[in-house]
């Protein structure tokens, strides 16, 4: 191969008419660099002038960088710190988002060698790499652009290429490289601009993941990327989303009727009703759009993970990392949709573990009140709210609530003190929950009705703790109505609410953290993450409650009466031969949902994850009007 030399570089680019092999080029730079031991800095310093060339260079300019690059490869040996650090700081700072794919080929090639060379090079070349991860602020918008995607595609393949090609010849890579990929993910605290950089960042991390070397850093990597979640989670103050007049009862205020109101009074020039959750509201809110981008990213990643079968060990990261961090962060808001998502996926596995973790914690008196409590409303919300659990798991958790729950009186008893007795409360006040979304399709199935009746509910709810009076006025009432309706249990005293949504006394059994309202998996409020969630999502609109008429039994309800294994749709078990709606029917009866995984899992009780044979559900995209 010929090359042509720079004559005076410094001075200008000017190449002069000498051709050489690469051999003798490699010498010519090795020379370069010994020399400056001596005192003769000029072939050196024409060397990193070369370095700093970027931009839009003309074909010999481009050429030059290359040949070099790969001439510096070849001379590695002769590169020292204490003498170029000149050399390795333009090396160090380069970005291959600048140049061509022949140049960031000789420029990945470089990084491997110096980085194989010698140990005290690794760290400033992973770092080099890991700052390719994301392109210059200049280059971001040209992300939307079928050429910037193209570019994207160019430098992030060959830095992930490089990156394995070191971890192979330095096998303590991987460990070193983790420190550096966390602390350099951009944060919340970022210029806005930067704050871009945060979804094509993750997007490398979970490239990583799932790359040979993830086996090693996958654990961390997972975590970091939760914790990001929460940070930008917490940027979001509840006041963007919630009016602070809570006129209406939480059984009205779902997204679904809001956004019916939110058009009539966009019509007639009205406000939201007081009390609404209010997905607009979020609209130009930019932490908002990268949380959910940052979320679908993650589903996403999650369907890539079921589809090789690293799921279950994806999901047990995840878990550890919920328990951690979002399980005791003060009332997260959408990070917690991570973990329904891959319940979502595999039901029979993940879904069976996260609600079982959840009881387990509860129970628990290894961890702190609120803590506990916590993880009782994220139980409640996720057997209310998940479509792909069984009747049967439900009631053998609810057993088991009510069962702790007579424990406590039994042990402790006293008399109303919301304060005192708050994990109690909040046990109560989730098995009422559940019930207002459940009743009636347990109450539907014979074995399971009688499971239920055969519950000491009525016995706990009766105590001289008096939880009826004590949780919140508009869970019990509904708890109630639909409680009379089927016969549950009646109570003699009559209960007055004038339509509260919340009382003295349930604000003091939910704190300052107000854990009394804490409801994690209400509909989210994430435009393109909905479309995720929504699929295997129940509605308060779709629910067919105790108090409703028989004549809206129709055979849509067909369950199985023998054992209640089947999966949820509206709140009711149904088989798996009807899962496969008419389209036309499904849009209007379903309105705005899609299609409910087609394997639901039978009723275990041990908790333990197994390997599935096959994906349990497949995720259809919804097919229900766009969401605001």
């Amino acid at each position: 191969m010929g090359v042509e030399l720079p004559k005076d570089h410094a001075e200008s680019h000017e190449m002069e008419d000498v051709n050489i092999s690469d051999l003798e080029l490699v010498y010519h730079v090795r020379e370069a660099l010994t020399s400056v031991q001596s005192g003769d800095n000029d072939n050196y310093n024409q060397l990193v002038a070369v370095m700093h060339l970027s931009g839009r260079l003309d074909p010999d300019n481009r050429a030059l960088l290359e040949v070099d690059k790969k001439a510096l490869s070849g001379a590695v040996s002769c590169i020292d710190i204490s003498h170029h650090e000149s050399l390795l700081v333009s090396i160090f700072g380069m970005s291959m988002w600048n140049y061509d794919p022949d140049v960031m080929d000789a420029l990945k090639g470089l990084i491997i060698s110096l980085a194989a060379s010698n140990g005290k090079y690794v760290d400033s070349c992973l770092t080099m790499l890991v700052s390719n991860f994301t392109p210059p602020s200049y280059f971001l918008d040209k992300l939307k652009e079928p050429h910037g995607l193209e570019r994207k595609h160019q430098v992030l393949s060959r830095v992930h290429a490089a990156l394995k090609s070191i971890f192979d010849l330095v096998p303590l890579a991987p460990m070193r490289l983790l420190p550096i990929v966390v602390q350099r993910m951009p944060t919340v605290h970022n210029k806005h601009e930067r704050l871009k950089m945060i979804v094509v960042y993750t997007e490398n991390m979970l490239k990583l993941e799932s790359s040979a070397m993830g086996e090693l850093v996958r654990s961390t990597l997972l975590m970091a990327v939760v914790d990001r979640l929460i940070d930008l989670d917490m940027e979001i103050g509840w006041d963007d989303i919630l009016h602070d007049d809570f006129s209406k009862g939480i059984f009205e205020m779902e997204l679904e009727d809001v956004e019916e109101a939110a058009d009539d009074a966009e019509q007639v020039g009205d406000e939201l009703p007081s009390g609404s959750l209010s997905r607009k509201s979020l609209s130009g809110n930019l932490i908002a759009e990268l949380l959910d981008s940052l979320m679908v990213l993650t589903f996403e990643h999650l369907e890539s993970c079921e589809g090789t079968g690293r799921l279950i060990e994806v999901f047990e990261i995840l878990l550890q990392s919920f328990q951690i961090t979002v399980l005791n962060a003060y009332k997260s808001k959408f990070a917690q949709f991570v973990m329904f998502y891959a319940c979502a996926l595999d039901p029979e596995n993940c879904g069976l573990r996260f609600a079982t973790m959840l009881a387990d914690v509860f129970v628990s008196g290894l961890y702190p009140p609120l803590t506990r409590m916590s993880a009782v409303s994220y139980l409640a919300s996720f057997l209310s709210r998940a479509r792909f659990l069984s009747p049967c798991f439900i009631v053998s958790l609810l057993k088991r609530l009510v069962d702790w729950c007579l424990e406590y009186c039994n042990i402790l008893g006293g008399d109303i003190n919301p304060k005192a007795h708050r994990v109690f409360y909040s046990g109560c006040q989730a098995i009422m929950y559940v019930l207002c979304f459940r009743m009636r399709s347990i109450m539907d199935i014979p074995r399971l009705k009688s499971q239920l009746l055969l519950m000491p509910l009525e016995t706990v709810l009766k105590h001289d703790l008096n939880p009826l009076k004590v949780c919140l006025p508009s869970v019990v009432s509904e708890f109630l109505q639909q409680s009379k309706a089927a016969r549950l249990f009646t109570v003699s005293e009559t209960f007055v609410f004038n339509d509260l949504l919340e009382s003295e006394l349930s604000r003091a059994f939910g704190g300052l953290e107000r854990l009394d309202m804490f409801f994690p998996f209400d509909p989210c409020l994430l435009k393109k993450s909905d479309s995720f969630i929504r699929p295997n999502f129940i509605y308060w609109s779709m629910v067919k409650t105790a108090y409703h008429g028989d004549e809206e039994d129709n055979s849509d309800e067909d369950v199985d009466e023998d054992n209640g294994d089947h999966v949820m749709v509206d709140g009711m078990g149904r088989s798996p031969d009807e899962q496969d709606l008419d389209l036309n029917e499904f849009e209007y009866s379903l309105n705005k949902m899609s299609i409910t995984p087609k394997n639901s899992f039978s009723c275990r009780l041990d908790g333990e994850l197994r390997q599935p044979m096959k994906m349990p559900s497949r995720i259809r995209p919804s097919t229900g009007p766009e969401s605001l």
